[in-house]
């Protein structure tokens, strides 16, 4: 089997931005980024597609992007993140009674189970994006984090299943593979999200990541290595910015840029006597801005995006003191100033900005390490784990076969001692080659004098009834 690592691309169809990314796993393990593009988001609200034309522009533009930035590249499969407020989850059960009950729990085991419940019912107009195991449970035993191998009567699992809007995801597939591209699978954004900025410590100690994008906040939260909850919450950055234009009278593009440059999360950082000057409009006179009043319209809307986290956390029972890595805050929205403080503030729980330089391997562009960079990175991330999980069930396949046939083959070259063989010498290989030959010989003749007799039997009887 080939044994190097393919190039796998993530793309981010987000409301302010699409990323297309291109990276390799070296032999470290770590991604190595061979190509990179972005452009501005144009037919995308709130995570979903309204407008097809102009997504599929926009899509073009960032991958003409990224094959500037490496043209040896050569692109036709992506992972697509999605997100939108028609994101639902729920919590499933599933068992299976297994019938060779001598034999260990396989994967085609796991498969049968994560299978069956493709066919839970949901609203017509929903369609199932993905279904993650939680526990397991092998007759009696519960919490089991990997039964394979284990031997089990009944098998079952604790579920959490993410669904979508069918036209929504069908509009994601159309805009993708109109500009030329298959995708390979949907993943959840926070889940692509989750992949780039935690590591192991932080999946057992307990976290929630909050990924504040463009159009949508995404919310995951794990537990002791567990998927707990996932939630679309529709207020992200832009709301931000329209809450701007509208309360300061500006235009979208000055809101964006006070925004970035001279927002704070937390007013009473902001300084009382701090003023913004903007151009006025057809030879209107310039207009001043206070800093403060800035503050205050973006806290508003981010202590009100954190109470919808606080909110999700509750409903399953995720105080913060269970939470004992804290929040993980990504996506573009995460850059703005003090949103750490505030984030404490109003959760009671840690908080720290995640990075995507986790699985970063070094000479990586800076950009990259942008937190609205999670997603599209965790794209890769994802699409390495299908990788190396279709690798390592070939290999047990390849195992599992070339261990039968040797079985065989030795079966078949024993040969059982007789009484006589353990008086006399052993024979020779020779000698049983030339035995099992005159075996062969005789057995053949013995089947065509068969064969003869039943041939002339039935001439015979064919005569008979002539007569």
């Amino acid at each position: 089997m080939n044994q190097e690592a393919p190039i796998i691309v993530g793309l981010d169809i987000g409301t302010t931005k699409i990323a297309a990314i291109a990276g390799r796993k070296n032999e470290y393990g770590k991604l190595e980024i061979l190509g990179f593009g972005k452009a501005t988001s144009f037919g995308v609200q709130h995570g979903m597609v309204l407008n097809i034309d102009q997504t599929i522009k926009a899509i073009r533009q960032a991958l003409e992007n990224c094959y500037a930035s490496n043209p040896n590249l050569e692109i036709n499969e992506v992972y697509v993140g999605i997100a939108g407020h028609h994101i639902k989850s729920l919590q499933t059960r599933g068992d299976i009674v297994r019938n060779d009950t001598d034999a260990e729990i396989s994967q085609k085991d796991i498969d049968q189970l994560i299978n069956d419940q493709y066919k839970t019912v949901i609203p017509a107009s929903d369609q199932i994006i993905d279904v993650i195991p939680q526990q397991y449970i092998v007759d009696s035993l519960q919490n089991i984090t990997y039964p394979i191998g284990m031997s089990g009567v009944k098998v079952g699992a604790n579920f959490h299943i993410i669904t979508g809007d069918k036209n929504a995801i069908r509009n994601i597939n159309r805009s993708v593979e109109k500009s030329g591209l298959k995708i390979r699978d949907l993943v959840l954004q926070p889940l692509a999200s989750a992949a780039a900025v935690m590591c192991d410590m932080d999946f057992e100690a307990g976290v929630a990541i909050v990924d504040i994008g463009g159009g949508t906040t995404d919310l995951a939260v794990f537990y002791e290595g567990i998927l707990k909850h996932t939630a679309v919450i529709p207020y992200g950055g832009e709301n931000i910015t329209n809450d701007i234009k509208n309360g300061l009278g500006v235009l979208k593009t000055q809101a964006e840029q006070m925004k970035v440059q001279f927002g704070y999360a937390l007013a009473d950082e902001a300084k009382t006597n701090a003023y913004i000057t903007i151009p006025g409009l057809r030879g209107q006179s310039p207009k001043e801005i206070s800093v403060k009043n800035l503050a205050h319209i973006i806290q508003a809307r981010m202590s009100e995006i954190l109470d919808f986290v606080v909110y999700h956390l509750k409903q399953i029972g995720m105080d913060n003191k269970m939470l004992n890595g804290g929040i993980i805050l990504t996506g573009g929205g995460s850059q703005l100033k003090h949103l750490i403080q505030l984030t404490e503030y109003t959760t009671g729980a840690s908080a720290r900005i995640g990075f995507p330089n986790e699985h970063l391997a070094s000479g990586h562009i800076d950009e990259l390490t942008k937190p609205m960079y999670a997603t599209c990175v965790g794209l890769i991330l994802k699409g390495y784990n299908d990788f190396e999980n279709d690798r390592k069930a070939l290999e047990e396949n390849y195992v599992k076969i070339n261990t039968s046939y040797l079985a065989k083959e030795q079966a078949a070259q024993s040969v059982a001692p007789t009484e006589d063989w353990i008086e006399e010498t052993v024979p020779s290989s020779q000698e049983i080659q030339d035995r099992k030959a005159k075996e062969r010989n005789a057995s053949l003749k013995n089947f065509l004098d068969k064969m003869k007799t039943k041939i002339i039997d039935m001439f015979t009887e064919e005569e008979d009834a002539k007569l």
